[in-house]
């Protein structure tokens, strides 16, 4: 079973950057999308950017040009550099691994980083 670990969240000022990792430990099967998706209280978890295997991505519109994923040579940890950062940001970002093996589709969640950007 897959178990991953986020880090990197915090507070800052409008304009500010962070960069969120997330570790996974126990093996991620080649079939797979790495990505990370943000909440609101109220509001639908949404997909904020995701990678997959060989290294294709995908943004949200709202953050096109100012965030960006990557993941490492092994490709077990997953980054969100987050740049120019608005109060609209303001989220609890969510690390997401979904895996196909043979016949089965899982999907994995982090425990949740948040995020507050504000003067």
């Amino acid at each position: 079973q897959l178990q991953l670990e986020e880090s990197g969240g915090g507070l800052v000022q409008p304009g500010g950057s962070l960069r969120l990792s997330c570790a996974a430990s126990g093996r991620i099967f080649s079939n797979n999308v790495m990505g990370w998706y943000r909440q609101v209280p109220g509001k639908q978890r949404d997909l904020v950017a995701e990678i997959t295997r060989a290294g294709g991505t995908n943004y949200a519109d709202s953050v096109k040009g100012r965030f960006s994923i990557s993941k490492d040579n092994a490709g077990n940890t997953v980054y969100l550099q987050m740049n120019s950062l608005k109060p609209e940001d303001t989220a609890v970002y969510f690390c997401n691994v979904k895996m196909g093996s043979s016949s089965l589709l899982h999907n994995y969640w982090g425990q949740g980083t948040q995020v507050t950007v504000s003067s």
